[in-house]
């Protein structure tokens, strides 16, 4: 096992890689827990979850919303849980988004952490105290920063994951490299096989890399003020993509990507044999799909990304494998580029 710590102003949240998550319950208060998962991960592995009342919510997005954070906090009120309870979330994104997002307003806030159980949220959602919600379309506009004590990514976990939620979570394996770790992107490159049969010690490393770039990014910026925008790389037309075509998160953020590089070779910050080698990554996991999204809704669905600051937007572009910049440039300009892009095809 490996333990990398998230250190941010008064808090810090370990993250506990290799760690077998049926050890949970030995990190637990004896009483006032409350466990959130979703129907999905209850099925597979509820009957191990320790013995605390359990809340189940509907997998994906759809639980992503104010109605449902108000029934589990009823469900947590009914249940006797106050000021000293704690929230284990146990899932993926979606689940520790919502745990984290409840256990930051019930009764002005409580304890929380996570057994985080699918690739995506190892590598990249259940670190960094970022907790969202949707509003209406939009995604995670409702949100705060709260950090887990603690986080258990069990590689372990990953071999029931379906075969697309899987592969979801390569496109955030791969985004990280780019941003910020050449070696890790060279053995996803170099190791396709085995990521394809789900190679736990070879997972585990990957994982590690992972959050240890996250690690280093948010304890330096929790609260996304400069560095941290580097995280956003393809996000910003990937939720476009994801709202627009409902692709599950790493598809869109892989499509989102491939534009970002487009981009960024357009730009001239990143040469043109860079570019290929990322998208030939992109294309060898599959990761790839047609996403137009039509000019009408583009710039609607760009301008409502929290990451707007009036009529402009930080954007992400790629400089080569393992390096970024981060550049506040006029949505226009975004769209602009999206629409050369379309007319391009």
């Amino acid at each position: 096992m490996e333990k990398i710590s998230v250190k941010t102003e008064g808090a810090v949240s370990d993250i506990l890689i290799g760690m077998k998550w049926e050890g949970v319950g030995n990190m637990l208060p004896g009483s006032g827990v409350a466990i959130i998962t979703d129907s999905n991960v209850n099925r597979i592995y509820g009957e191990k979850f320790p013995d605390f009342p359990v809340f189940v919510v509907k997998p994906g997005e759809v639980s992503k919303k104010l109605e449902d954070i108000e029934f589990l906090a009823e469900r947590l009120l009914e249940s006797g849980i106050d000021r000293s309870g704690f929230i284990l979330g146990i899932g993926g994104g979606v689940v520790c988004d919502i745990a984290g997002f409840l256990a930051s307003i019930y009764m002005r806030g409580i304890r929380c952490a996570y057994v985080s159980s699918t690739l995506l949220s190892q590598v990249d959602a259940s670190t960094g105290g970022k907790n969202g919600v949707n509003l209406g379309s939009t995604k995670n506009l409702l949100g705060c920063f709260r950090q887990p004590e603690f986080v258990i990514c069990d590689p372990a976990m990953l071999q029931t994951l379906p075969e697309e939620e899987y592969f979801s979570g390569l496109a955030e394996l791969i985004k990280t490299g780019i941003i910020g770790n050449r070696k890790l992107f060279e053995i996803i490159e170099n190791n396709h096989e085995r990521i394809i049969r789900r190679d736990a010690e070879l997972l585990a490393m990957l994982i590690s890399m992972a959050v240890g770039v996250k690690a280093s990014v948010v304890s330096e910026d929790e609260k996304e003020g400069g560095l941290r925008r580097i995280l956003n790389f393809g996000h910003t037309f990937g939720h476009a993509i994801e709202l627009y075509k409902s692709f599950r998160h790493g598809y869109a953020v892989a499509s989102g990507m491939e534009l970002a590089i487009s981009f960024s070779v357009a730009k001239g910050y990143l040469p043109v044999d860079e570019s290929e080698r990322i998208l030939n990554l992109l294309k060898s996991f599959k990761l790839l799909r047609r996403h137009e999204v039509p000019l009408s809704q583009i710039g609607v669905l760009l301008r409502h990304d929290k990451k707007k600051i009036g009529d402009d937007m930080y954007f992400v572009f790629a400089q080569g494998i393992g390096k970024v910049t981060v550049e506040k440039i006029p949505l226009n300009e975004i769209i602009e580029f999206y629409r050369g892009g379309l007319a391009s095809r």
